[in-house]
This record gives structure tokens, sequence and C-alpha cells, in this order.
């Protein structure tokens, strides 16, 4: 039985919000955030493998399995005695929400999503901010015109396009009832309302959130990695600024009706939804 800190997690699309609702949530202090993408999930799925195969597979009853991965969370994040529960961020918790109803039966998954247009939209911004076009979310030879750019990111092997993959097969699948989408104009138009609704969803410890004041989550060093500098980079407030798109008409027209969670048809029993 799991016996420690209550364990919640984000997930979903890129360029979607959750960085900033990540750092919103950092304000509180009885959560403890990973801020951006943690190298947790990673962790988890390497260490799974050693269990499901190979020479030590046999030394892993359900029972030891379920504690040794919970531990990996809670070393991880070493809570202090006021810090209640852990909120981690990856793209992978989309594709394990098995895994997570198993060692955290209680979690729930948040997951950001913004229209795909203003995601490729964002992206293609950071990338051509570099006049020499370094940024490795595309590699060298996908580099050189717009289109081989976009194609790449909406590949499955791209940032983008993996990450639509799983959260489809999540919003579809078995333990849909445990995901809370949140959309990224709802979070950055109606902020409060979204963290109220989050809290209650979530059963978060209460917290009155500053919405001025919004804090950088240090990841210059994460982003130069990736040689995309600015890729988490947070404004100081909430805000949605309205900008002018700069993919092409038919790349736009390839995107529409790419945000399925707002049909009302498609959304599964007791998924919930801030749209």
């Amino acid at each position: 039985m799991h016996t420690g800190p209550d364990v919640h997690f984000i997930s979903g699309l890129p360029r979607s919000g959750s960085t900033l609702l990540s750092s919103l949530l950092s304000q509180n202090p009885a959560l403890i955030t990973s801020g951006r993408t943690s190298p947790v999930a990673p962790m988890i799925l390497r260490v799974s493998s050693l269990m499901a195969e190979g020479d030590h597979a046999s030394d892993f009853d359900p029972t030891r399995r379920d504690r040794v991965l919970r531990q990996i969370v809670s070393s991880y994040y070493a809570p202090s005695g006021t810090q209640r529960m852990i909120i981690d961020t990856h793209r992978d918790w989309c594709a394990r929400l098995g895994l997570i109803d198993t060692i955290f039966p209680q979690s729930k998954v948040i997951c950001c999503v913004r229209d795909p247009i203003w995601i490729l939209d964002s992206l293609e911004r950071l990338i051509v901010s570099d006049p020499i076009l370094s940024s490795r979310l595309v590699p060298m030879a996908r580099r050189a015109t717009q289109h081989d750019r976009i194609e790449h990111l909406l590949s499955p092997e791209g940032v983008f396009g993996y990450a639509w993959r799983v959260l489809t097969e999540a919003f579809h699948g078995p333990f849909a009832h445990r995901l809370v989408i949140v959309e990224y104009d709802y979070l950055a138009r109606y902020p409060k309302a979204a963290l109220d609704t989050l809290t209650r969803a979530l059963d978060l410890p209460p917290h009155d959130y500053d919405l001025e004041r919004i804090d950088q989550i240090g990841s210059d060093a994460f982003d130069a990695c990736l040689s995309t500098p600015g890729l988490h980079h947070l404004r100081p407030r909430v805000s949605l600024e309205p900008r002018r798109c700069i993919l092409p008409p038919a790349i736009q027209e390839r995107l529409q009706g790419g945000m399925f969670w707002r049909s009302p048809e498609a959304a599964p029993s007791g998924i919930r939804i801030l749209a």
C-alpha cells in the first residue's frame, strides 16, 4: 500500500502550458513540482525493463516491483515534512497510465493541450529565432525548410507527433478517467478558475496563487542541451497574447480540427476537460 506523499502528473502536448502550470503550482508550499520535464519517467521505464526481462526478472514479484518504482519517485524528490504532494512532468506519462494506475492508484494526469496550429507556430518561432537553425528539436537533415521542419515535428519521432499519439491513446484508452485536460487558452485566460478546478479535482492543498508573479523554473542548462534557448521561458505574469500565425495556409488547413478533446462525442465518460 502506498503510504508516502500523494503523487500526480503533468503530461500532454508541447508548448501548451505545462511549464506555466508547474511554475504556478510551485508557489504552493505543500507541493513539490518538477518545473520542466523531469528524468523520473525515463528512470522508471529503464528499471521496469530490467524487471520485465533478463536475468533478474524473476526477482521482482508485484509487491517488490511496485515498491521499488514508487521509491524512485519519492527518492528523487525527497519531499520535506510540509510537502504533502509531488507533481512530476513528462510526456511519457500519457503512455504509462496502466503503470500509474497500479503504483499510484489515486493519481491524476493533467494533460496540457492546445490547438495544434499554435503549437507548431510556437515551435517554428523558437527554431527560426536562431539564425543558424541549431535547435535539436529537429535533426540537421530536416532543418533546411519550414516544410521539412514541420514534417519532422509532426512525425512519430517528432516532439509534437509523439506527444500527440500518446495523448490520443490515453484519451480513448481504459484509463481515460485519470485524465484532466487543461487547454492552454483556458489556463491563460482564466488561471484562477483553472487552479480552483485542479485543486478540487486533485484534492490539492488550498493556496492563494499569485497570477501576477510567475517565477522562471531554472531551465537554461536543459534548454541549452537542446540548443533551444527560451524553450521553457515564462512571461512574468499569466496572460494570453495574440499574434500572427507564421505557418503557411496549406499547413494551417492540414492541422484544422485537431482539438479532438472539444468534441462531446469524443470525450470518454469521467474525463474532466477545461476548455
